[in-house]
């Protein structure tokens, strides 16, 4: 009997191979239709196929390339940069000629100040405590107050982008001498014990932070002292020397402070701007009353007061 099935050994039909050609074609034309990958069957004759039916992938479904945009649509459409970093906020006024900058993430959240100050022929005679965020908004609030005549370090957590600082702006940086080695290549006056800059304006050294650490008085307003992270706000808003684990000398910073409460008198000390910890100030521009919160320390017992961090 011939046919479909074909003829086997003794006359018997063997429908085997015949119903693996149909099978097979049937394959073969899903392998060109690219629905469906295969693999070959060992049991079921030579070169036999059968479709892998994929409980995930059904046999309609079928794979495609992901689409390649030609050169010219990639270089034409429109590039998107986000900023390195965010613009800080203005500065904001303390007093008729102080602000205060917003905190800078360069020096570990430090606040830095500016002074307005003119000289007798009514020349700009501006004065920076420590680096405020270098952004254009800071740029900007700058070079409408005329530039900078003086940056002052008051301690060397505040340098931040004080070379880039002097660079675009020219100014005079001075640094207490035993820091100055932390500013290589920058133009720069270094000062021992104290350094007169206008007859209102006065940088003192005050060790114990660090090895260079010192304040800045501006004599107006009852009198300011920029005390750097000599005096800070505690929780309760009150200045008080904080011990650090890399505070440089502990015993030294607390003789400076009495110095500080020897060197003024309630005349001519009433407010503190401290270089940080300012969130505790809550809303306050600055620490007032100054004198009498120094002279309500208690030195003795801050002695052995432990390392905060």
């Amino acid at each position: 009997m011939t046919g479909v099935f074909g003829m086997g050994h003794g006359g018997m039909t063997d429908p085997v191979p015949a119903a693996a050609a149909i099978q097979a074609k049937e394959d073969r034309d899903s392998i060109n239709n690219g629905s469906v990958a295969v693999e070959t069957k060992v049991g079921l004759g030579k070169g036999v196929h059968q479709p892998l039916r994929s409980a995930s992938y059904p046999t309609t479904h079928r794979l495609r390339r992901p689409q390649r945009l030609p050169p010219s649509q990639i270089l034409s459409r429109p590039m998107v940069f986000s900023p390195s970093s965010p613009v800080s906020k203005p500065p904001r006024s303390v007093f008729e000629s102080i602000y205060a900058f917003a905190p800078n993430r360069d020096t570990l959240g430090g606040t830095a100040y500016f002074i307005v100050e003119k000289d007798s022929q009514g020349r700009a005679q501006n004065l920076l405590v420590d680096t405020p965020p270098w952004d254009e908004t800071t740029r900007q609030f700058l070079a409408e107050q005329g530039g900078v005549r003086w940056l002052a370090i008051t301690h060397r957590t505040a340098l931040g982008k004080a070379a880039a600082l002097q660079k675009h702006l020219g100014c005079e940086v001075v640094i207490q001498e035993q820091e100055a080695y932390l500013l290589p290549d920058t133009p720069k006056t270094t000062f021992h014990r104290s350094l007169s800059l206008t007859p209102h304006l006065e940088v003192l050294w005050t060790p114990g932070y660090s090895p260079g650490s010192a304040c800045v008085y501006y004599g107006c307003y009852g009198g300011v002292l920029f005390s750097g992270r000599h005096l800070l706000p505690n929780r309760q808003g009150h200045p008080e020397p904080l011990r650090f684990s890399k505070t440089f000398h502990w015993p030294r910073h607390l003789c400076q402070v009495e110095a500080l409460r020897t060197r003024f008198s309630p005349e001519t000390l009433a407010h503190l701007c401290p270089a940080a910890n300012t969130g505790f100030l809550r809303g306050q521009r600055t620490i007032d009353n100054a004198y009498a919160q120094l002279q309500a320390l208690d030195l003795d017992a801050l002695r052995a007061a432990p390392a905060l961090l």
